[in-house]
């Protein structure tokens, strides 16, 4: 029996892996292929192009998938939602930005809708609004993103959200960063990085060969390419990439950059058309350790599952009947220690019986192969 959380029953899907709506990579195709493959895939709605949005729906064809938005965005091309609505989302992400006055033409078409949050701040507004999930991103994350860690910002959002179904993301991109999350107290995570080099991901060769031989060491985040791009994003958020030569020039002086910005987002134009990546960004994030392969996104999830399970099937090893008396024998001079540690330790042991309930039906991937 597979995993399964209540974010497998919220979007009726078999495994809690959803992919991140990567603006320019998450297309169709991939999105599709993650959906088959038992997760959930979002197309990367980004900045907004309603005919690009309308072809890679086309392209996913009949799998089930949603889209996201980037939110301070859409509000300049709200038409961009109706639009996606119409195409009867399995979801609606939205990130960046207040999302309220979107709410009432969401709930109008019955579509489930994520709201991505960086702070708990933000979280007590997304579940103040009744939203059907909620992303807790860490700054590990590629991308845009804010300051908090995954570790401890997820179960902080996991302890005020009640039944509201929390996905974690952030520097998750195997199967025991799904593990972590999952006892961290999340429903499930949302996986950018770990499908940025797949074959049906929209990202140029060049792009996913640096991110195959890359390091999280070697990234950072800084407002470099927002402004080599144009793109005016709100101060709170940063963009964390692979560091290239054209970080390295400009990541420490700003103001020059900005003096030179003409010219300087020519060059970074010309570096994108010719797959320089150089001087093109490379969005991604510390989970770039972890890419291994060049392969088939289903590939990746599959192996993601199989890991997660293993790796939560040695936990409640940990947990055995007579190491839990022996914990209340040490305990037994204080009633309420002894109770304590006799009920996590029997509860942790029912959580992980219960989710990993039989063999996987994969294996790891051999010696040969990295799978961690």
């Amino acid at each position: 029996m597979p995993i399964h959380t209540p974010l497998c029953d919220l979007f009726g899907i078999e495994h809690p892996v959803l992919l991140a709506p990567m603006a320019g990579v998450s297309g169709g195709a991939l999105a599709a292929e993650v959906s088959r493959a038992g997760g959930l895939g979002l197309i990367g709605g980004g900045y907004g192009d309603a005919d690009w949005l309308e072809r890679q729906f086309d392209v996913a064809g009949d799998a089930k998938v949603g889209a996201g938005f980037i939110t301070w965005s859409l509000a300049r091309r709200s038409h961009l939602l109706d639009l996606a609505l119409d195409l009867a989302p399995a979801a609606l992400m939205l990130s960046f930005g207040d999302f309220r006055p979107f709410l009432p033409r969401i709930r109008c078409k019955e579509s489930k809708l994520i709201v991505q949050v960086q702070t708990l701040d933000q979280a007590r507004e997304a579940l103040d609004a009744g939203v059907d999930a909620i992303v807790a991103q860490g700054t590990e994350a590629g991308g845009h993103g804010g300051a908090r860690a995954t570790m401890p910002f997820v179960p902080a959002v996991v302890d005020i959200a009640n039944d509201i179904p929390v996905i974690a993301a952030g520097g998750i991109a195997n199967g025991h960063g799904l593990a972590a999350a999952l006892a961290l107290g999340a429903s499930g995570v949302l996986c950018g990085t770990a499908f940025f080099a797949s074959d049906e991901s929209l990202a140029s060769d060049n792009a996913k060969q640096a991110v195959v031989t890359g390091s999280g060491d070697n990234t950072e985040r800084s407002a470099v390419f927002d402004l080599a791009r144009g793109r005016d994003w709100p101060p709170d958020w940063k963009l964390r990439t692979m560091r290239n030569a054209f970080t390295r020039q400009w990541s420490a002086d700003i103001d020059g950059l900005t003096r030179n910005l003409a010219a300087e987002q020519a060059r970074f134009e010309v570096a994108q058309v010719a797959d320089d990546s150089d001087v093109a960004a490379v969005i991604v994030g510390e989970a770039a350790d972890l890419v291994w392969f060049r392969e088939p996104a289903q590939t990746t999830l599959h192996r993601m599952i199989s890991q997660a399970e293993n790796h939560l099937r040695h936990i409640s090893q940990l947990i055995e009947p007579m190491q839990r008396i022996e914990v209340m024998r040490k305990f037994k001079g204080s009633r309420l220690c002894g109770t304590f540690s006799f009920e996590v330790s029997d509860a942790l042991g029912q959580v992980f019986r219960r989710a990993i309930s039989s063999p996987s039906r994969r294996t790891l991937a051999s010696n040969t192969s990295r799978s961690d």
